[in-house]
């Protein structure tokens, strides 16, 4: 007797407990610069595994609130986290358990090939980059489909070809297939009901010197980076130094379009950074950092990318890096960098040698290693383009 009166007391205990902990699920709007979806709950110095940028004024359903972050039901069988800050409250009761799609059109403007796929309301969804062949995949989440055409337009430059598929109930993915085996980019939001991917197109002349290319002085200002173990160097003076030495080296080298997302020692946050490189549509970006380790025997040069339609930029950097003798810390893969998450351009993350190793540190304060770091980055991206088709 006494075993079964324990047994009805945490009975009641645990539905004391449910009925305190229930939360009622309710509709939200993405807001604020550059909402993200995450993966989970998991946290590093980079914020958590994303799935990516999501447009503003989408439909989300929140079902919960942990650690800050709502849980967001984005379909059936697929949940995401938001932090907190990026939503806000709708009018809208309830979300339908699916909306249904239109048409899909496909034609080019005199920019961009832009595909959009009508949509009964905005709903959240996750984009990326396939190769070999190469191609953008989109899974819109919370759809059915009633597609029936797909009209694609001659005024397709880079869009080889548009299809989709209905791989769960209430998933729709959309692929659209690229012409050429570099990726150069693309951006997706909703433009009213449609869900639109406007794709870069490969430049006609692949010459350096008639690109746009953007060059980013890592940190700035209030953020000051990390800081060297024996001269005490810091990490937004140099990269300030080895932006403004690559800068010298590509207009002598005749590129005529060079962007700086900063050109002196001033605040400039990241998303304020990717919005304004948004506006300014380089055809790739160069973010310049420098390494810093808890390990002060720990040096080397290496360069990151997050989308894997990017890494044969970050593999070209790499390689004419380690010719200055530096050790190899690697070419880094799916890095949750801020400047390396825009789909929008290609881009590469170079952080040049380690701050904390002193051997590293003597190179970094030398005038002479920014001119060759310069001379080996310009040289990585000539290879690169050497390698289109």
């Amino acid at each position: 007797m006494k075993s079964a009166f324990i047994c009805i007391c945490f009975a009641f205990v645990l539905a004391a407990n449910a009925q305190t902990n229930f939360y009622t699920p309710w509709i939200g709007r993405s807001t604020g610069k550059l909402p993200a979806l995450a993966y989970g709950l998991g946290e590093d110095r980079l914020g958590g595994a994303k799935l990516g940028y999501i447009d503003s004024n989408i439909a989300l359903r929140v079902m919960d609130t942990i650690k800050g972050m709502y849980l967001i039901q984005l379909s059936k069988f697929h949940q995401a986290f938001i932090e907190k800050q990026y939503v806000r409250t709708d009018s809208l009761n309830q979300l339908k358990p699916w909306y249904v799609t239109g048409s899909i059109s496909a034609k080019g403007d005199s920019a961009t090939d832009n595909v959009g796929i009508l949509l009964e309301e905005k709903l959240p969804y996750k984009s990326w980059m396939e190769i070999n062949p190469s191609k953008i995949v989109v899974d819109i989440y919370g759809v059915q489909s009633n597609t029936n055409w797909i009209t694609q337009l001659q005024t397709l430059k880079e869009v080889k070809n548009v299809y989709y598929q209905q791989t769960e109930d209430d998933v729709f993915r959309l692929t659209i297939e690229l012409k050429h085996q570099q990726h150069w980019g693309y951006s997706i939001g909703y433009m009213g009901r449609s869900l639109v991917v406007k794709v870069r197109r490969q430049p006609q002349k692949t010459d350096l010197r008639n690109l746009r290319i953007a060059i980013d002085a890592g940190h700035g200002g209030t953020n000051t980076g990390a800081s060297g173990i024996k001269a005490k160097a810091s990490e937004k003076i140099y990269t300030l130094r080895f932006a403004k030495a690559l800068q010298k080296h590509l207009k002598l080298k005749g590129v005529k379009h060079i962007i700086m997302t900063r050109s002196d020692d001033t605040t400039f946050d990241n998303k304020d950074r990717i919005l304004w490189l948004q506006e300014q549509k380089p055809d790739l970006l160069i973010s310049l950092h420098l390494n810093s380790s808890a390990n002060t025997g720990v040096r080397g040069t290496s360069t990151y990318y997050k989308h894997i339609g990017f890494r044969p930029l970050t593999t070209a950097v790499l390689k004419r890096m380690l010719e200055l003798k530096l050790n190899e810390f690697g070419n880094i893969g799916s890095f949750n960098f801020a400047l390396n998450s825009p789909t929008d351009f290609p881009n590469v993350l170079v952080e040049i040698a380690f701050l904390s190793n002193e051997a590293d540190e003597k190179k970094i304060i030398s005038p002479k290693f920014h001119t060759d770091v310069a001379t080996k980055i310009h040289l990585g991206l000539v290879d690169w383009l050497k390698t289109l088709k």
